[in-house]
């Protein structure tokens, strides 16, 4: 079974609405979800925040986080995922915000460096990615993350 399908399972079975939060990985977890068969019954929606400027006005994301912290930092995806709840109007939500490559990366967060976000309810886990695989396979292993991340979270 497919990650995105196991996450589609859960969520039916413990009647849970899921939204996402978006920036590297560009809606592609979005994509997953919704090429379940009867995912409407618990996406709501996703938000792409690919500048700062959404990640604040739509996702409640702070200025002083980001400028303390950064975009690619475990606060920001920790406010990501609390702003897609409340902005989505869902019990669940999963965030990712990252360095995709090929260019961006600093010695402190390298290419290939992504912070991921899942909540349920009040209760939020987040995990660093790390290790450089391209653009492409930066992005996909990204994506793997995030479900596998909210599996855990919804066991």
């Amino acid at each position: 079974m497919k990650l995105e399908e196991k996450v589609g399972e859960l969520l039916k079975a413990k009647k849970l609405s899921l939204s996402t939060a978006e920036s590297c990985t560009g809606g592609g977890i979005a994509a997953l979800i919704t090429s379940v068969p009867g995912s409407s019954e618990y996406f709501n929606g996703s938000i792409v925040a690919y500048s700062n400027e959404i990640k604040m006005s739509l996702l409640h994301v702070s200025a002083e986080t980001l400028e303390k912290h950064g975009a690619v930092s475990r606060e920001t995806v920790t406010e990501m995922v609390k702003g897609a709840m409340k902005t989505l109007k869902t019990d669940c939500a999963v965030a990712t915000s990252g360095i995709a490559g090929p260019g961006g990366g600093t010695p402190e967060k390298p290419v290939g460096t992504v912070w991921i976000a899942a909540a349920y309810k009040n209760e939020i886990v987040t995990m660093k990615q790390e290790g450089d695989e391209g653009r492409k396979g930066n992005v996909e292993k990204a994506i793997q993350n995030a479900l596998l991340l909210l599996c855990e979270k919804l066991k």
